[in-house]
């Protein structure tokens, strides 16, 4: 830093540029921070299908989706408890209830509904369409205006991610689809409204209160589900269980919520583009699906686009 002076009134201070230079470089591990938190987020999403499939194998799909939000808000409630984390404001609270009605029903919900008669690799198109449409819903809720390379580089893709998964499942239309066009629609408000909050407090504190939140509901639904719906665990649907409760509801959130706050929504978003195909190398090898030649083509077609949508600027 120099100081210079003024004919005209006080000595100014002038920064050096390597002042500035210094600043932005204390920001990168930050940035890299957040790049791998939400990566991290995507891997345990990308488990989500495949355990959901296991879990399915023996429990019916709403005793599925209510015992894995119990489990969760009973993890996460614990966690809070243990920290004497205080109640959220009640500002917040609008937006923690768009948080369970997106993350912690409507998604597991819907998606589990559509596994019934969709294979896995079919479901993975609404996570092809996700990245694009919370950046769509960031637009709008956060008021972000990501540059034309950006979603230039977003769209292209999610159309390879589109194009690869509705030729793995034959482009035809289902019930199971219209499911999946829902879960993206409301998981996509889930994340904007988590990622806006994770802003204004600890990610896993977000989805740990929406989990919370939900339990007078889930709680009494799981046990109703139980009773009507019958059950054959086997080692198979308790793992499967066990990890889209702890993984998915709980863990991976917290990751990705943390990572959104720290790199923005939009970014982050877009590291989704790979998440359709890591489910379906899980598939592969935990349920035995079979992938076609075209997998490491689009792979590599989604890669370049997430490396470009992460340099492109805002």
């Amino acid at each position: 830093m120099r100081v210079q002076s003024s004919a005209t009134g006080p000595a100014t201070i002038a920064v050096d540029t390597g002042t500035s230079q210094l600043a932005q470089a204390s920001q990168e591990p930050s940035r890299a921070t957040g790049t791998l938190l939400a990566a991290l987020g995507v891997v345990a999403f990308s488990l989500t299908f495949p355990a959901t499939a296991w879990g399915l194998e023996g429990f019916g799909p709403w005793s599925l989706v209510a015992v894995r939000s119990v489990l969760a808000a009973l993890i996460a409630g614990a966690c809070l408890l243990a920290l004497r984390v205080p109640l959220p404001d009640r500002r917040h609270r609008a937006g923690l209830a768009v948080v369970a009605a997106g993350v912690v029903v409507g998604f597991p919900l819907l998606t589990t509904l559509a596994l019934r008669t969709s294979t896995t690799a079919h479901a993975a198109v609404v996570v092809g369409l996700l990245p694009l449409t919370t950046a769509l819903f960031s637009a709008v809720r956060m008021g972000t205006r990501p540059s034309r390379t950006f979603w230039t580089a977003a769209l292209a893709g999610a159309a390879a991610v589109i194009a690869f998964t509705v030729q793995q499942s034959g482009g035809a239309l289902t019930t199971a689809d219209l499911y999946l066009f829902a879960a993206l629609l409301v998981c996509a408000a889930g994340y904007t409204e988590g990622g806006r909050l994770a802003g204004v407090m600890p990610g896993w504190q977000v989805i740990g209160w929406a989990l919370v939140l939900c339990l007078p509901f889930t709680l009494p639904a799981a046990v109703v589900a139980l009773s009507y719906e019958p059950v054959h665990p086997t080692l198979h649907s308790v793992s499967g269980l066990l990890w889209v409760a702890a993984g998915s509801q709980f863990l991976g959130l917290v990751v990705w919520y943390r990572g959104m706050a720290t790199i923005g929504i939009p970014k982050a978003s877009q590291l989704q583009l790979a998440q359709p195909l890591l489910t379906l190398v899980w598939s592969v090898l935990l349920l035995g699906e079979h992938l076609t030649v075209a997998a490491p083509l689009t792979a590599a077609a989604v890669l370049v686009c997430i490396a470009v949508t992460q340099r492109a600027r805002g």
